[in-house]
């Protein structure tokens, strides 16, 4: 299966709108990383849609996703990996963050469908 049509069911799976998944499947967000004191920042931003999020790692809270979905979500750092699971309506997203051959690696499970997308970094 492509990855373009793992994102799609991805997105079906987790009941997003027709129009949010055409614009999200042509979407190339740059996501961004900091760190504040304890709080780490994980920001999305592209052309369609800017999101940022503020937490601590291991501590559960409240996440309003891009695609409008209202989860209790925690992120853990698992060696090198950054662990996102999201809960909502009975359902359960993962999503795993790693640096691979100098990009960010995004696995995003659902199900049983996984979805992987690649991030380059930006040259200077």
């Amino acid at each position: 299966m492509d990855k373009n049509k793992r994102n799609k069911n991805i997105a079906s799976q987790k009941g997003v709108d027709f129009a949010t998944r055409q614009v999200g499947n042509v979407t190339k967000p740059n996501t961004i990383i900091k760190l504040d004191g304890d709080n780490v920042i994980l920001q999305t931003k592209s052309t369609y849609r800017n999101t940022e999020i503020i937490f601590q790692l291991d501590k559960p809270f409240n996440e309003h996703t891009s695609d409008n979905r209202d989860c209790k979500t925690v992120i853990s750092l698992e060696g090198e990996k950054l662990v996102q699971i999201q809960k909502w309506d009975g359902k359960q997203t993962t999503l795993t963050r790693e640096i691979k051959d100098d990009k960010l690696i995004l696995t995003l499970v659902l199900n049983d469908v996984v979805s992987v997308r690649s991030y380059e970094r930006e040259s200077k």
